[in-house]
């Protein structure tokens, strides 16, 4: 991990519960509503140069609840309310149907890696729960979790890295290295409670 850039090439955000609050199998763009402090993030890393994806589990479309339309309205509405994303890397597969791209799985996070035309060991993924966790390490790249009432403890406790919300995740991200490298060894064991 060691010589890995600061900031990261890119940083790729989970859609629901990440980006914007989680509507289970939300088909209807007018229920989007951006976590607080997204767009000011995501401002921030636009502003550094840092490209931005967003890579998401939509498996109402694998289970007939929604249409590959509905998903595509709105990831277009999350993106009028925080701007532009260069990669999208959307899974519209059932828990059953074992694909590779659904995270835990890396097909998510490879993808939108390729798209973007980085490596994924210069990547963050930016999620809410272990699974987001999970796919950026089988990926090779860095995790970083944004925990939320729905975050499990366990899943806090398992972190590598971890930021209290948004806008303090990006604020590490441009400022700091991950855990595993040698520049920030140092913040590998932060105490429970603090921004790690």
């Amino acid at each position: 991990m060691n010589g890995r850039r600061l900031p990261p090439a890119a940083v790729l955000f989970d859609r629901d519960g990440t980006l914007v609050h989680d509507v289970p199998c939300n088909g209807d763009p007018g229920r989007v509503v951006p976590m607080p402090g997204a767009r000011a993030a995501l401002g921030l890393l636009r502003q550094h140069g840092v490209r931005t994806g967003v890579v998401t589990n939509q498996p109402g479309v694998g289970r007939g609840i929604l249409t590959p339309h509905q998903v595509q309205a709105v990831n277009a509405r999350v993106e009028t309310l925080l701007g532009p994303f260069d990669a999208w890397a959307v899974c519209p597969h059932a828990p059953a149907d074992g694909c590779a791209c659904r995270k835990p799985a890396p097909g998510l996070v490879l993808r939108a890696a390729r798209g973007l035309g980085v490596d994924p060991g210069d990547c963050v993924v930016v999620g809410d729960i272990g699974s987001d966790m999970e796919a950026a390490a089988a990926a090779g790249a860095r995790g970083l979790l944004v925990p939320n009432p729905a975050t499990r403890p366990e899943e806090v406790a398992r972190a590598p890295w971890r930021a209290p919300d948004l806008l303090g995740a990006v604020h590490r991200l441009l400022t700091t290295a991950a855990p595993g490298d040698r520049t920030a060894r140092r913040y590998a064991r932060a105490p429970e409670g603090s921004a790690q």
